[in-house]
């Protein structure tokens, strides 16, 4: 199906939205924060609790019908052994991460890829799919081409995000500084649409998102690459070492599945 691209009208419109959105979300953040200081619990029994991102590549709304690589992935699993999953979606990494800590999620899936430092924070499950971290910017005469232009400038990534580890790597390898702006409140998917409308100028977010986001419009750019390819897991505590273990021999079963084929090619089809 082919998709359209949006006038500047159509995108100021949608920008304001989403941005109306996001500030609900973030209301709704604290009223969970404060609900989680007053006892707000896991659900308890056999149930999984699972944080998962807003954004096209993992948990999606549209219409009546909810859709996403990972959520379609999980519910996918879950069916197959029969353990129910409950779902948190979230924005902010940071939020995630938080009710992971304090026990009120049991996985975090999201943005967040497989490094050496996370590794000693939290416990992996094996690589779920592989992707890239990408340098988001307006397809215009400001748009640089290589990494090596990005000395003395500035982007943005999610707060708490690996991409802000990453982009200071590159500024050793570079031998310049690129100065990195955390956001706290917007996810990936909102700051490429900031991009898009001309609030910020660039941010970092992984290649799947910043793909499925821009091929709705008609100005970003995404084509320099800002880390070679990283597997994306998903995320526990580490005193959750035999859910891991479960998740991942649930994950080997469904993938030799003729459905599991079909819903990879459906949202990674190259």
């Amino acid at each position: 199906m082919r998709q359209r691209t949006l006038n500047n009208k159509q995108l100021s419109l949608y920008v304001i939205l989403l941005i109306i959105a996001v500030a609900l979300m973030a209301s709704l953040r604290h009223c969970g924060t404060t609900a989680n200081a007053h006892g707000a619990q896991h659900s308890g029994g056999d149930t999984i609790d699972i944080a998962i991102e807003y954004s096209p590549a993992t948990y999606y709304s549209f219409d009546d019908t909810l859709g996403g690589f990972n959520y379609d992935l999980l519910r996918m699993m879950s069916c197959m052994v029969a353990r129910a999953v409950k779902f948190h979606p979230f924005v902010t990494l940071s939020k995630a991460l938080a009710d992971l800590d304090e026990g009120i999620v049991d996985v975090v899936v999201g943005q967040f890829p497989l490094t050496a430092e996370n590794r000693e924070r939290y416990l992996f499950t094996d690589p779920i799919y592989i992707d890239r971290q990408v340098l988001v910017q307006r397809a215009d005469s400001s748009a640089l081409h290589s990494q090596l232009d990005l000395g003395g400038d500035t982007v943005h990534v999610v707060k708490n995000s690996p991409m802000a580890e990453r982009i200071a790597s590159l500024g050793r390898e570079i031998g310049d500084t690129i100065y990195v702006i955390s956001e706290e409140t917007y996810g990936p998917e909102q700051l490429v649409m900031m991009v898009a409308s001309g609030e910020i100028k660039r941010a970092v977010v992984n290649c799947q998102i910043a793909t499925a986001v821009a091929a709705r419009l008609k100005n970003i750019d995404t084509s320099v690459a800002i880390s070679l390819s990283q597997f994306q897991p998903w995320v526990l505590r580490h005193d959750h070492a035999a859910l891991c273990d479960s998740i991942n021999a649930w994950h080997k079963r469904v993938t030799i599945t003729s459905d599991y084929n079909r819903l990879y090619h459906r949202y990674f089809p190259d």
